[in-house]
């Protein structure tokens, strides 16, 4: 047998029978904590109210769908190409070591008493140890990686209110445990001469050499070996039985969280049932299991304040702390010995209310103004842009939990009084303005002649029309829907709208906590839709796109047919299968480009632009090439801003901002304009600031004022581009006519 043939190791070098049964005691005693652990958490979440989302359907696809997501760490590459890198040494490197520890265990314990003899030898050992070396040096080197970023600026997002000594522990006690087995290893290639050529394990030979350097002989190497291999072992069984009850158990509860995801989280709210258990946030058993075991997920890594636009702009919310606060009061109010055992063992909560909770039975309010668990203030602060659930590697679906805190300040009467007069409005007059529903379709009424807006309670149409509160009402926007309705008629659609039977669509009611006042909304507007005849609905704002489109096929009608308080006697549910198409203005119009029907040759402007993504069109429903396609399809100039499309850059107006007032630094349309005008690669030559959301252009005219951007930058809707457009082709083409008549031609 030739050398290479007979290369293998001693696994238990120096460490005799009483230290083999010591460790294998050992071992099986970290490995029964770890499973302890892990099953006292996962029971823990099943004390949880239930979902109302069926989290576990076809599970094996999802798991196939969890471990493409987690291998490839596409989440962890998204907008940071260094925490990708990172993640994907550490987290193959640890696999790889697990899976090679795995086969020597399964060689020694199984494989060698059955067969007789050992697979842990000669090409199949060589390519073992190249493999673990390998793999081994890029664990480190990662590991490396999240030091260097993470001590390199303590003010950066990886610090924070939770950030504890565990953080601190975890990270070191990787660094140790990766290089501790290559001083294990090469302390084992010093003493044994048989290994001198074992040239494959690449990274214990150079640090075997080091040692030899600094004079350490085979016999001393044996000397030592036993106490470090030890203290290797002995730190790894600690980590194994820590895992369950600390930071480490994020690399199960996250892979379980993404497993149980919902696709459309944040763009389809839970619906409220009608017996009002665990609707709110009252306590912390209102709270479903996968909201549990969110705030088990979060890595603190931060990605979601840093994407946060209200933290961005100094309101009081930080998207993190708020999962982490949640997580730390559970932690500190329960009886459950690994509950309680994280790192956050006291409650630092938003409201104010520091020290243990453990002591008050659970009672601190959930949310409040002072003395709550997370302040309102928090709540008031969030857009309900789904910046934070975008950016999130674990999907931790924190707009889900918002809008349950919401619900519960609404429940007690305790939101913004500007709000209030919201609600008010809707529920007397059915819109956010306070205007009379007779003059909804006032706004048609400075069209041409001859253009006509169809009423689709009347005839027949192909295109209902949802026009929306602020294109019916506000005067800025009411340009904007006498534009679309121009373009629809250039494009001889046959449409039409429901003049005073349409209402506030209630995406933005429902985000801010007024569940019911919303199911009212949606079913008025599905009865109402029920007695038009269309084929699908377009609408102007992407609120309305989003909750018609998502929301109304969701919502139980029949759960609340008896209840005199709802005004309307549906109770079957509305397009569920999606017969019915709900589109946004800018997808039908762009169809209609393709087709020629306006008439456009792509040059009819020559504007240098830059178009922003609104929230609800973007990340909510991944709409992103519509309304850029028709922007080139005028013959502008787009540049892109550097926050653009998932990253994109709220104007501020989602979630109730649109109403309230909030105490910031600047606001986030001023915030917008400015990353318009001076970090867009064309910089001060943009001319037009391109939209395609009412609510987006309302904020930015504010912010273009109050921010002293009027003499810089035009806001403008992709309707009013395309009109534009459209009439300078027309006068074009007249002129080419008139000078071919003058001629003859």
């Amino acid at each position: 047998m030739t050398p290479l043939q007979a290369a293998t190791r001693e696994t238990f070098w120096t460490i005799g029978p009483v230290g083999k049964a010591a460790f294998y005691w050992l071992a099986a005693v970290a490995i029964l904590v770890f499973l302890y652990g892990v099953y006292a958490r996962f029971t823990a979440y099943a004390r949880g109210s239930e979902d109302p989302r069926d989290r576990l359907s076809d599970l094996p696809a999802r798991t196939v769908a969890a471990t493409k997501t987690v291998l490839s760490n596409e989440n962890q590459f998204d907008r940071d190409l260094y925490a990708g890198v990172m993640h994907t040494f550490v987290l193959w490197g640890f696999l790889t070591l697990l899976v090679a520890t795995t086969i020597l265990g399964f060689d020694i314990d199984v494989y060698r008493p059955l067969a007789g003899e050992s697979f842990w030898v000669g090409d199949f050992y060589l390519a073992y140890q190249f493999t673990v070396d390998a793999f081994g040096l890029l664990f480190v080197v990662g590991v490396g990686m999240a030091m260097y970023r993470r001590y390199r600026n303590r003010e950066g997002r990886l610090w924070g209110k939770h950030t504890s000594l565990e953080d601190d522990a975890f990270v070191w006690t990787l660094f140790a445990l990766g290089v501790g087995g290559f001083v294990v290893q090469a302390l084992g290639i010093v003493g044994q001469p048989a290994r001198v050529d074992e040239t494959v394990s690449f990274v214990g030979m150079a640090m075997a050499a080091g040692f030899r350097w600094v004079g350490l002989t085979p016999g001393g190497a044996e000397a030592i070996y036993g106490v470090v291999w030890w203290s290797h072992s002995l730190l790894a069984f600690a980590f194994i039985a820590w895992i369950p009850y600390a930071k480490p158990f994020h690399m199960i509860s996250s892979f379980a969280n993404v497993v149980a995801r919902d696709e459309k989280a944040g763009a389809r709210l839970p619906n409220v049932p009608a017996d009002l258990d665990h609707t709110n946030a009252e306590s912390l058993d209102d709270f479903t299991w996968k909201e549990l075991m969110d705030g088990d997920a979060c890595t603190k890594c931060g990605r979601c304040t840093d994407a946060c636009p209200a933290d961005t702009v100094g309101r009081n919310l930080d998207p993190r702390d708020v999962i982490l606060d949640l997580k730390a009061y559970r932690e500190s109010v329960s009886d459950d010995p690994v509950a309680g055992s994280g790192g956050s063992g006291a409650v630092a909560t938003d409201g104010g209310v520091t020290g243990s909770a453990a002591s008050d039975g659970g009672t601190v309010p959930i949310v409040a103004d002072e003395g709550g668990v997370i302040a309102s203030e928090s709540m008031e602060s969030c857009m309900s842009c789904m910046a934070c659930m975008d950016a999130c590697p674990v999907d931790i679906e924190h707009l889900t939990a918002f809008t349950k805190m919401n619900r519960q300040l609404v429940d007690e009467g305790a939101v913004d009084s500007n709000l209030q007069g919201v609600f008010q409005d809707v529920m007397q007059k059915g819109n956010t303005f306070g205007e009379s529903q007779a003059n909804r379709g006032d706004w048609a009424d400075e069209l041409d002649g001859d253009v006509e807006v169809p009423d689709a309670r009347e005839r027949e149409v192909e295109f209902l029309w949802y026009v929306g509160d602020y294109p019916s009402f506000d005067d800025r926007n009411r340009k904007v829907a006498r534009a679309l309705a121009r373009l629809f008629d250039e494009a001889d659609v046959s449409f039409g709208i429901l003049f005073d039977d349409e209402k506030t669509d209630g995406n933005d009611i429902r985000r801010i906590g007024e569940e019911f006042l919303y199911l009212e909304l949606a079913g008025h507007h599905v009865e109402t839709f029920a007695d038009c005849e269309f084929d699908s609905i377009v609408c102007t704002d992407p609120h309305s796109y989003n909750t018609i489109k998502n929301e109304y096929p969701e919502v139980d009608f029949a759960e609340f047919a008896d209840d005199p308080m709802m005004p309307f006697d549906r109770e079957e549910p509305w397009n569920a299968d999606e017969e019915i198409g709900v589109f946004h203005w800018t997808q039908v119009v762009e169809g209609l480009v393709d087709e020629g029907r306006l008439g456009l040759s792509g040059d009819e402007l020559d504007y240098t632009v830059t178009y922003h993504d609104p929230c609800h069109l973007g990340r909510y429903n991944d709409e992103y090439e519509a309304p850029r396609e028709l922007i080139r399809a005028t013959g502008a100039d787009l540049h892109e801003m550097p926050r653009s499309r998932e990253d994109s850059f709220c104007c501020g107006g989602g979630g109730g901002g649109l109403w309230t007032e909030h105490d910031e630094a600047v606001k986030p349309s001023e915030e917008r304009l400015r990353e318009a005008v001076e970090d867009t690669d064309a910089g001060a030559a943009i001319e037009k600031f391109v939209v395609a959301c009412p609510m987006c252009t309302t904020m930015f005219e504010d912010g273009r004022k109050t921010g002293d951007f009027e003499d810089d930058v035009e806001i403008v809707d992709v309707a009013e581009l395309l009109i534009e457009a459209v009439e300078a082709g027309s006068v074009e083409a007249g002129s080419v006519e008139a000078g071919s008549a003058a001629t003859g031609s």
